[in-house]
């Protein structure tokens, strides 16, 4: 199944605008910032050229994201990464198992067809009942992005010089859809899955940062 990463830019003539998709979601989130003693969403005024466009900016397969999530919670936890064809029994072992470490990982809980990861710093995802409502755990992209620089290496990443990232999809893709098959020199070796995936968040992530947007699962 396909997975998107949207990027919508947390700028004043969308958010203030009284027709703004996001508006319930947004206050859901300025609430749960708030309850943990963290500032509202922030909001930047519109720099055209600068601030981007709502627009797709990665998109892979579910189940790789999913075994990004396992090569992570491996390797934080001193234990060997080894490449899987497909996911088994043993990733919801190992959720049971570091549940704790889990729940404390930007990375690993989040939902995967919902949600959002905004610009802002915080140590945990955020959770509640409200967001659970709006679309799950609130992930911070400073928080991934440390997460993301972590497993590199596993992958045969150099964080600090990536590979380009792939290309974004063209438009929405429909929950049921293949997911785009990874680009011929990512689709081969050890941890292909797991790469294209690592690629896709880390672009979305430094992007996000850069421009003050907020990632958006679809």
């Amino acid at each position: 199944m396909a997975c998107d990463l949207w990027l919508v830019p947390l700028v004043d003539v969308l958010c203030h605008s009284p027709d703004n998709p996001l508006a319930e979601e947004i206050a859901a989130y300025d609430k749960a910032l708030h309850q943990a003693g963290l500032p509202p969403v922030p909001v930047h005024g519109y720099m055209p050229g600068l601030s981007g466009d709502v627009a797709p900016v990665a998109g892979f397969d579910y189940d790789a994201l999913h075994l990004l999530r396992r090569a992570y919670l491996l390797h934080l936890h001193g234990l060997q990464v080894t490449p899987v064809d497909s996911l088994g029994s043993d990733y919801e072992q190992l959720l049971e198992m570091f549940e704790a470490t889990a729940k404390q990982s930007h990375l690993v809980w989040h939902y995967d067809h919902a949600g959002a990861y905004v610009p802002l710093d915080f140590a945990a995802p955020l959770t509640g009942g409200e967001l659970m409502e709006w679309g799950g755990p609130l992930g911070s992209g400073h928080g991934l992005l440390r997460e993301l620089h972590a497993v590199a290496p596993v992958l045969g990443i150099d964080p600090d010089n990536p590979p380009p990232a792939p290309p974004p999809p063209a438009g929405p893709t429909e929950l049921s859809e293949p997911a785009a098959a990874p680009p011929p020199e990512l689709a081969e070796g050890p941890f292909a899955r797991e790469r294209h995936v690592w690629l896709g968040l880390h672009a979305a992530t430094t992007r996000s940062l850069a421009q003050g947007s907020m990632i958006v699962f679809s």
